[in-house]
This record gives structure tokens, sequence and C-alpha cells, in this order.
């Protein structure tokens, strides 16, 4: 596919902020709960001014009523997410697994949404941010199921249907996502032009992104790089969940799960 710049939302850190930090693709969910509960102790304890989740926090994410069926993991997920949100700024931007969360949610929350990019201006800094999938661009499929699921008449139709039928749907997008893992199917990463004109039209040095799954560091060209978040999995050999955080030092990988 042809690489498209799109227009960048800001985020001005205000002068009081001195570490940022970020997490994406922890992929909440009931089955997991050693997951679950290293991302609790995490936003009970975290000392960060502000905490941005780049996106698929949450495995799957099929409409924001799903926080009112009492004892829901949904339910309990945000109760979790506004406890966080009373200490410090909480800012979310979609995923492609929790893309349908909507302003109901933000809203009950206490958290703020990010756009699919936004420049966060941090300490003279300008660092791009993003959940990344948008430039996996040789995922040509899922691009088109991108522009058709973030349709407002798609979500419409989906949003329409009842809740249990939206969550047996969604079942079935998670066994068929486990089986294409456990097949070793490829995925593809983020396309490093494409990557590089989003830096450039941006007036930034650093993109920061998650949703490949492979946590490392890129040069993409003199002074560009690219810095991928880790995915968390606290039941993993060896468990992973780890931050990435911003401050006037640089970035920081911080490993939280044991050894």
């Amino acid at each position: 596919m042809t690489p498209t710049v799109p227009r960048f939302e800001e985020l001005a850190a205000p002068s009081h902020w001195r570490t940022v930090e970020f997490i994406s693709d922890l992929h909440l969910q009931a089955s997991e709960p050693a997951t679950v509960a290293a991302w609790r102790h995490y936003l009970q304890t975290t000392e960060a001014d502000a905490l941005v989740i780049l996106g698929d926090l949450f495995e799957v994410w099929v409409g924001d009523d799903a926080i009112l069926e009492p004892g829901s993991f949904e339910a309990e997920g945000c109760a979790a997410l506004q406890a966080a949100a009373q200490r410090l700024p909480v800012y979310f931007m979609h995923g492609n697994r929790d893309f349908l969360a909507g302003s109901a949610f933000l809203a009950h929350c206490g958290i703020t949404g990010l756009a699919d990019p936004t420049v966060l201006v941090f300490g003279g800094q300008r660092v791009v941010l993003s959940h990344g999938d948008l430039l996996c661009l040789d995922d040509v499929d899922y691009q088109r199921f991108r522009v058709q699921a973030r349709s407002s008449e798609w979500q419409d139709r989906f949003l329409a249907q009842p809740l249990a039928t939206r969550r047996a749907q969604a079942r079935g997008i998670r066994q068929e996502s486990e089986a294409r893992k456990h097949s070793g199917a490829s995925y593809a990463d983020v396309d490093h032009p494409a990557a590089i004109a989003w830096l450039q039209a941006a007036g930034a040095h650093t993109l920061i992104h998650g949703h490949t799954h492979k946590p490392a560091s890129h040069l993409l060209a003199p002074g560009l790089q690219r810095v991928v978040l880790s995915d968390w999995d606290a039941a993993a050999l060896p468990p992973r969940a780890e931050i990435l955080r911003l401050s006037s030092a640089g970035l920081e990988r911080v490993t939280l799960a044991p050894k």
C-alpha cells in the first residue's frame, strides 16, 4: 500500500510533568489473571506524572454497555482505571482489539482519549505516539478491514446486536487469532519509509508504538528512531510486563514482572 501521512493531533505536557509512562498490548482478559493482577498492581504503584496506553489494553471490547453488566470483566477493568485516574492523568489510544471503546468508556473511567497518531510535546521534545497498526502497510487485508471497521455504519450494525451475541462473536475472533498464532504465521511489521514520513511531517525524532509485539529500538535514519513497546503476559516463561518511561534523561525500559 502507498504510505500516507495522517493529520497529527498534539498533546502538550504541562511543565510540572517529570515522567510519562507508556504501555500497550496487555490484551487483558479474565482467562489471564496473572497479567490482570500485574496491571492492577502497576496502576496502584506507578509514580509517573501521566500514563499513556497505546492500544490493545483489552483483548476485546464489545461495546461500552458491557460496563453496565454486573460483575463483568469490563466493569472491573474500568473500576481499576477509574481509581488510577484519580491519582494521575491517564490517556487511552485505540488499538485493533479495543477500537470500539467509546466516549461512555472514557467518561466512566475518567480518562482522556487520544487520536492515532498524536504528537506528545514534552520537555522540548516532539514524540509521535501510535498504536502502530496503521503503519503495517504490507498487511493489506487488515488495512481494508480497518477502514471498514472504523466506519460508523459498521460499528452501528455491530453494536445494535445483543451483548450476548457480540460476546459470542468476540470469542470466535479470539479463537481464530490463537489458531493463527500457534500456526506460526508471520505478521506484517511497520513500514520504515512510512514511519520516516510520519516523523518528518510531525517534526519529531522518535516514534513510540505497540501492536507488533516485537519490543526493540530501530534506527530509521540519522536522528530518527522508532521504539516498540512490549506486550504483556505475566504467566509466560519468562514473564513479560514492561513499561517505557520518558523523562528529561530520555527513554528507559522498566521491567515490572519478576525474572
